[in-house]
């Protein structure tokens, strides 16, 4: 099955089963791992961890699966998949698809500018961190004085150029030369890392009532709805589902390859990448007797140099953070500009230099603009346009082009066919899930 005229002849391609995993994992290891995670967790405990469980095997053996296979199947990104979808039910219906899908399109170059604004963000702190301006402040007043002055409008110019040029730079190499070699270095490194981050916060005197807390389940939680409302929320966002960046970094993946392995690989590795994230947040606010109360930019570049400023060896605990952080910003942003790249490849055949020029300089402008609004510019992308870019691609793939094309698409790769499971946990299940992210986050304005 082909998409927008593209195949995988012409097409760029992963050169290992392991270097597109290693991708994938990249893409659904960011900052909603780092930032958001712990805080759920340090506020309801393991009910919160047992119920975002739950939700990860559902999501992760549906919607991950679904839009791996989806892009697989069209041999393109959403515009051509959603194109190709609609054009199984008429030719003519075509151009109606290519046009829905250019909402998840997007959704990801929106996405990627706003991020691409922390990931500048994080460059200046990792740089900080070896000079010592990031842990200069003395109380957490003058932390979030020196964030505010970074947040604000055109105050960071300079890293959020250099964060685009690195990220550009990657880009450019391609698929197979670029992104999946930046993967096979930057993700494992971000989990050796964190590793050590966590064995050195263990080791620290009053780590216990972190972990304690952690994993102690309290039967009261499961009666806050909220609970489920926050780890559905996790689950959805942390895996990347949006209908575009999985979407596409399928459409570069062999038949010869297991979509199902694949996305429960990425489902385990992006829940761990949160739980050590929240093994070394957790912990460490317990060996001060701080709480955790905030989440977000709040937490990364406001409380926690606060608190490594506190520990022995803190700047080099800092560093690693920083540099582990920067790795899974980088990469997430990588997958969120592929997108909008691929778009310009496949359906106006631009080059892979000319197409990553063009949102280079898009993306450059657009993002030095909206430096002091950034957080309201991520909050509309994410409470309203990665979930209906979600649901879309699901209805598309399940209900529009239908059930034999979903079964045939999932069981390419496989030694055996899909079983008869799939297809209504996808239909049903997954597009449900989608929907109420979408009108949760409507209705309290945001659940990540």
């Amino acid at each position: 099955m082909e998409g927008s005229g593209t195949n995988l002849e012409t097409r760029d391609s992963w050169n290992s089963k392991l270097g597109f995993i290693l991708a994938c994992i990249g893409s659904a290891v960011g900052m909603g791992n780092i930032w958001l995670f712990p805080y759920r967790m340090a506020t309801y405990g393991g009910a919160f961890l047992l119920v975002y469980l739950i939700f990860d095997v559902l999501i992760g053996l549906s919607g991950v699966i679904g839009e791996m296979s989806f892009g697989r199947a069209a041999r393109s990104g959403p515009i051509g998949a959603f194109g190709t979808a609609c054009a199984s039910r008429g030719e003519n219906k075509r151009r109606i698809g290519e046009i829905i899908g250019a909402i998840p399109m997007l959704g990801a170059l929106m996405l990627s500018i706003g991020y691409s604004v922390v990931v500048g963000w994080i460059f200046k702190y990792t740089f900080g961190s070896f000079t010592g301006a990031t842990l200069a402040p003395t109380d957490p007043d003058g932390f979030g004085a020196a964030f505010g002055a970074t947040a604000s409008a055109f105050g960071n110019n300079l890293w959020l150029i250099i964060g685009l040029a690195v990220t550009f730079i990657i880009m450019v190499l391609g698929i197979g030369g670029g992104i999946e070699k930046a993967n096979k270095v930057m993700i494992p490194l971000f989990y050796v890392m964190f590793i050590g981050l966590a064995i050195y916060v263990a080791m620290q005197p009053g780590a216990s009532n972190g972990y304690k807390w952690m994993f102690t389940i309290d039967p009261a939680q499961f009666k806050n709805p909220m609970l489920y409302v926050y780890a559905l929320g996790q689950s959805f966002f942390s895996l990347s589902l949006a209908g575009n960046g999985t979407v596409i970094y399928g459409s570069y993946l062999s038949d010869k390859e297991d979509t199902v392995s694949s996305a429960v690989t990425v489902a385990i590795f992006d829940t761990l990448a949160a739980m050590l994230a929240a093994l070394v947040i957790i912990p460490a606010m317990a060996t001060t007797g701080a709480e955790l109360t905030s989440s977000g930019p709040g937490l990364m570049f406001v409380s926690l140099p606060y608190l490594f400023s506190h520990m022995p060896g803190g700047q080099l605990v800092m560093i690693v953070f920083f540099i582990a952080v920067l790795f899974a910003g980088l990469t997430s942003l990588v997958n969120l500009f592929e997108a909008p790249i691929a778009t310009l490849q496949d359906n106006l055949k631009f080059s892979r230099g000319k197409a990553v020029a063009t949102i280079a300089v898009i993306g450059t402008v657009v993002a030095v603009c909206i430096q002091g609004i950034v957080s309201g510019w991520m909050d509309f992308v994410s409470i309203y346009v990665c979930p209906l870019g979600a649901g879309l691609a699901g209805i598309m793939f399940a209900w529009v082009w239908g059930r034999k094309a979903v079964e045939d698409a999932v069981s390419t790769g496989r030694k055996t066919r899909i079983g008869g499971w799939f297809y209504p946990l996808y239909k049903y299940a997954f597009c449900l899930l989608t929907m109420a992210v979408f009108v949760l986050g409507i209705v309290s304005g945001g659940i990540g």
